[in-house]
């Protein structure tokens, strides 16, 4: 009788459609449930733990999933007898997983997501470049219009000062892993089947400290503020980012840091609204000032002000253009746009009366 394989999306408890957010989320509900840290001597837990990464392994690569979910259609899962001695998979006459071939490369694909019968210790990796980091900067209109420098403070991961990364107290020695015997990698395997992760113990590492460093608990890593003067180009706009060489996550083992990538959100201003290059604002002007024409002051982004002629007869709403005050990018400048909204004051008693005896010498009617 054929051995059945396990269904990862049962182990994880998702739908087959599960989008990456939904599985990264069941995935570590259930890695934190089951893991071995939290349940000390239960080896039902320490199985359930290594099921969960074995299918999160798969399922979280886009790839490899997409490579998994075609063996499930064509039914390649628990179609196959257990391994037969010397780890090679089993089946009717010999099988082998070249034998499909002729079934659009279904063989290829359980090459590239199962090993079978690989042994020893996974190659060594050299030193590699650390992950990037993004991170977003809230910066005020006016800065962004013009340019300048914003002081940001980035939450990082950095190598632990008092293990030298390593994860080992001062004075202790590292041993090798119990769980992968210090090959850095686990098997996970049924019906012949069997796929490699990293250890979720060693993380890959090989060697697990004897006595763990107190300052980051065996992990190798601390959790760090990084404070930075970020220069904020002119003309970006909500989701502009600007990259900062060498300034991300460490590299493992001496290996180059990444990049810390900046990614700004701009606030609304209370005077200025933005379109494109241009800037758009509202000046208040009174009945006076709209009949007979006036001079006003109207403030820039830059800070300063410059005077605005409004002519005689002008009607509320109208809109008039400053060159050359809008938003820089480049070599390109935009221009900022005044809208004049003409107030009708509040008349009462008097004044009111006034206006009602200039209307009736007008012939008009109230």
């Amino acid at each position: 009788m054929a051995t059945q394989a396990k269904d990862y999306y049962k182990i994880l408890g998702v739908a087959e459609n599960a989008s990456a957010d939904e599985i990264r989320k069941a995935y570590r509900k259930l890695a934190k449930e089951h893991h071995p840290d939290a349940n000390a001597g239960d080896p039902r837990s320490t199985e359930k733990f290594k099921e969960v990464s074995e299918a999160h392994g798969v399922l979280s690569d886009p790839d490899k999933r997409k490579k998994y979910d075609r063996v499930r259609k064509y039914g390649g899962l628990g179609a196959f007898g257990p391994a037969q001695p010397g780890g090679a998979p089993g089946g009717a006459g010999g099988f082998k997983f070249e034998d499909l071939s002729d079934l659009g490369g279904i063989g290829g694909i359980f090459s590239s997501i199962f090993d079978f019968g690989k042994k020893g210790k996974p190659e060594k990796e050299g030193p590699t470049r650390g992950r990037n980091v993004e991170y977003l900067v809230t910066v005020p209109l006016r800065t962004a219009a013009r340019g300048g420098r914003v002081a940001v403070t980035v939450p990082i991961s950095e190598e632990c000062a008092t293990c030298d990364g390593d994860g080992a107290a001062p004075g202790t020695s590292l041993k090798p892993c119990p769980e992968c015997d210090g090959r850095g990698e686990v098997t996970f395997g049924q019906g012949g089947f069997s796929v490699r992760r990293p250890c979720p113990v060693c993380v890959r590492r090989g060697m697990v400290p004897e006595t763990p460093c107190s300052s980051c608990s065996g992990r190798g890593q601390v959790n760090s503020r990084r404070k930075l003067s970020v220069k904020v180009p002119a003309g970006v706009e909500n989701g502009s980012r600007v990259r900062i060489s060498g300034k991300g996550e460490r590299g493992p083992g001496g290996g180059p840091a990444g990049d810390l990538i900046i990614k700004f959100q701009v606030d609304p201003d209370r005077f200025f609204t933005r379109d494109g290059l241009d800037l758009a604002c509202e000046v208040p002007i009174n009945v006076a000032q709209a009949i007979l024409g006036s001079k006003v002051k109207v403030r820039t982004i830059g800070g300063n002000r410059v005077v605005l002629r409004i002519p005689p007869g002008t009607q509320s709403g109208t809109t008039f253009r400053i060159r050359g005050q809008g938003i820089r990018r480049g070599e390109n400048q935009g221009d900022q746009l005044v809208k004049v909204v003409v107030e009708t004051p509040d008349l009462s008693g008097e004044g009111l009366q006034k206006v009602k005896d200039l209307a009736q010498q007008e012939g008009l009617s109230y």
